[in-house]
């Protein structure tokens, strides 16, 4: 299986400085056949950097979008819109799910419109600092990622890539703190086997899941290290060239 570094670059960069960033970062990466690099700028760069991208180095990704096809729908961006501009999307970022207010129903919506427009969702789902400390980890896992996947079909379950987010280690958070190796493994674990018992042990075993939560190149490798761990969801150090290139070095490392 490959590993996927993702960058969410969240409301930073102007398309300019978006595209100045990846002409820098091109020039700088290797083509890895085993290691997807994905970048997600904000939705108003996804078009010029589609055409400026080289494809078998990276693939761009969107942050969001829209679960209907067309209508009246003013200031939303559709998924049928970013095909064959995208190739993956951020479904259900704790961002979207607490600042914009959606829901599971809402994500599941928008997982099933990724995978109708060949556009491969990476569903986030992660508890809060409050719901761990109550020991209400497990329940919000299985609510979210069963909530998520519910309109995907059992067929279109390998389409899907989920990115473990505890909202309590994110840098962007007030009282944030860094997840230990052992902590992220056990939700890994459990997120296998809520797939497994729900869509088989054999599909469960192919999906990729990732890790985001302060993730920089100090912690990557020991992320990268977990079971079951195939890659990385990178916020604040996806905005730094040398940060990210040393991400992407360290995963690089870990898997051969």
């Amino acid at each position: 299986m490959k590993s996927y570094i993702v960058g969410n670059w969240k409301l930073n960069f102007t398309v300019g400085e978006a595209s100045i960033y990846l002409h820098k970062l091109q020039k700088n990466l290797p083509n890895y056949r085993d290691i997807e690099v994905i970048i997600a700028p904000s939705t108003i760069a996804l078009q010029p950097l589609s055409l400026q991208i080289d494809r078998h180095k990276m693939k761009l990704g969107a942050q969001n979008a829209f679960y209907r096809d067309y209508g009246a729908f003013t200031g939303e961006t559709a998924f049928s819109q970013l095909r064959g501009i995208v190739d993956y999307c951020i479904v259900g970022h704790s961002e979207r799910r607490y600042i914009f207010r959606e829901d599971d129903k809402m994500v599941a919506k928008k997982v099933a419109a990724a995978v109708r427009n060949k556009i491969t969702p990476i569903l986030c789902i992660g508890e809060t600092e409050s719901e761990r400390a109550f020991g209400e980890t497990a329940d919000v896992i299985r609510d979210q990622l069963i909530g998520g996947l519910s309109e995907v079909a059992d067929d279109d379950l390998e389409k899907v890539i989920i990115a473990y987010e505890p909202i309590w280690a994110i840098s962007s958070t007030k009282s944030a703190k860094l997840a230990s190796p052992d902590e992220i493994a056990e939700v890994v674990s459990l997120i296998r086997k809520i797939l497994g018992d729900t869509y088989g042990k054999k599909l469960a075993e192919e999906v990729p899941i990732l890790f985001g939560g302060s993730v920089n190149s100090s912690n990557a490798g020991a992320y990268l290290t977990v079971p079951g761990v195939n890659g990385l969801l990178v916020g604040g150090a996806s905005l730094i060239l040398s940060e990210f290139t040393d991400i992407i070095e360290v995963a690089k490392r870990v898997k051969s």
